[in-house]
């Protein structure tokens, strides 16, 4: 007897053969949908204050919700500027005081090492003044010689360049739009959903939801206070560059271990250069660990809970593979992507327990 399809199972396959083109489309274009992709789970995240602020009233008159569309845009924008603002400073401020310190940390590299290779039977001869030389040469680069070699860097990969710099241009833009339509744009979605699967894709729709809302003003509020742990801490210890560095590390903890290692990186560069010996280190091991600890048994607990119960292997794995499908912006919203994977995955392994293919 031949093999037939019915008529339904021939507009099912079709339509999926058209939903695996389109999620290959998608994975061939990752890069260029970063922007999109940042615009969306930003725009998430601003929603319910435009909606907030579209509710209000000036009179008798609601306020407009472009109003409050362009009120949380360019907030965004101002905090963006505000942490280039924080970053660029102390960077421009550390490299003369490095250059200074470079030959004297070698120094003492050199005396701590040299005799306890020779006890080990290494006849090592350091050619200091080589490495001198080079690092001061490396990090002497201020002013005006830094943005000479930006330019230069940026003849070479410009191409690169310039589409980082249009995608970061690109986001607000997109944000604004997508903000400004957000409520018929879901609509519409949902409107595209298969009636047979709408009541499951709309309870999964709400479970991240409640996980993403849970995350991500648990997350802030964690952000804000180890900012001001951090810089509390740091000025108390007596760090020069207290507030830059203490806010800089609490802000970038969203990015899991990278905020917090460019953090420690950054302290333990500003004790080397303020500090004699190893008593700026100590402060920093005894101020990075504690944050740590605050962070890791009492705020995220308390404040994000199980964030969104995902293992640590998970978590880099989702770093690296959101790093490499849409860039540095991929890496910055591994965590809240990996929320909507970790519900669908969820339905997915439930169905298939549930499934004859796995009980039979």
């Amino acid at each position: 007897m031949p093999f037939s399809l019915s008529e339904e199972q021939k507009q099912n396959l079709a339509w999926l053969i058209v939903g695996i083109l389109l999620l290959s489309l998608l994975v061939a274009l990752g890069p260029m949908l970063s922007p999109f992709v940042a615009a969306g789970i930003i725009g998430y995240a601003l929603n319910p204050g435009v909606d907030w602020i579209a509710s209000r009233r000036l009179g008798p008159l609601r306020i407009p919700r472009f109003v409050g569309v362009t009120i949380m845009v360019l907030l965004l924008i101002l905090a963006g500027l505000a942490l280039v603002l924080i970053v660029v400073p102390l960077v421009l401020r550390q490299i003369p005081l490095l250059q200074a310190q470079v030959p004297p940390l070698l120094d003492k590299l050199n005396a701590f090492l040299s005799p306890r290779l020779h006890q080990l039977g290494i006849d090592v001869r350091l050619d200091l003044a080589g490495i001198k030389a080079l690092l001061t040469q490396q990090i002497s680069t201020s002013g005006d010689e830094l943005w000479s070699s930006v330019l230069a860097s940026a003849k070479v990969g410009g191409t690169a360049l310039l589409a980082w710099l249009a995608n970061l241009l690109f986001v607000p833009m997109v944000l604004f739009y997508l903000l400004q339509d957000w409520h018929p744009f879901i609509k519409r979605v949902q409107i595209l959903i298969p009636r047979r699967w709408a009541a499951r894709v709309n309870t999964m729709a709400a479970e991240v939801d409640g996980l993403l809302g849970q995350y991500l003003r648990g997350q802030l509020l964690v952000m804000l206070v180890l900012a001001v742990y951090y810089s509390v801490a740091l000025t108390v210890a007596g760090f020069d560059s207290a507030l830059p560095v203490g806010v800089l590390t609490g802000l970038l903890v969203f990015i899991p271990y990278v905020g917090f290692g460019l953090g420690l990186v950054l302290a333990i560069l500003a004790a080397i250069l303020q500090f004699d010996g190893a008593m700026g280190l100590l402060w920093v091991a005894l101020i990075y660990g504690v944050g740590q600890v605050l962070e890791s048994f009492i705020l995220t607990p308390k404040l994000v809970g199980e964030r969104i119960g995902l293992h640590p292997l998970v978590v880099i794995f989702a770093l690296l593979a959101f790093g490499q499908l849409f860039g540095f912006v991929g890496v910055l919203l591994a965590l809240p992507a990996s929320a909507i994977v970790s519900v669908i995955a969820m339905h997915v392994r439930r169905e298939y327990l549930a499934s004859n293919f796995y009980n039979r």
